[in-house]
């Protein structure tokens, strides 16, 4: 999987391409983590070029999230394909986590 990293005024936003699996999601978890120790409240993660999700990349985005929430800070995810879409469903994730369609839209929950 890459991880492609941007900076806008509202907010730090996380691009990712390929799987997140068992095997990637170690390096996005060190990403998430290091960035919100490093003052980052307001991230947003664009999954429009994510392929898939396993249950471990699922509970990457939920530690990040509940990171966040004590320090006043907010993880909003964008551009999630159908079938991604359809395991955050199943998996319920769909009502605990912020998503939108647009990385316009993430931009805008967190303003």
């Amino acid at each position: 999987m890459d991880i492609l990293e941007s900076k806008s005024p509202e907010a730090l936003t996380l691009s990712l391409k390929g799987r997140l699996d068992a095997s990637s999601s170690g390096s996005l978890e060190e990403k998430i983590l290091k960035q919100i120790e490093g003052g980052e409240r307001r991230i947003v993660i664009d999954f429009t070029k994510l392929d898939y999700i396993s249950s471990v990349g699922l509970r990457v985005l939920m530690l990040a999230s509940k990171r966040l929430k004590p320090l006043g800070g907010r993880l909003v995810l964008c551009g999630l394909q159908p079938a991604v879409r359809q395991v955050f469903d199943i998996a319920g994730f769909s009502t605990i986590l912020a998503i939108v369609d647009t990385r316009d839209q993430a931009a805008a929950k967190l303003a």
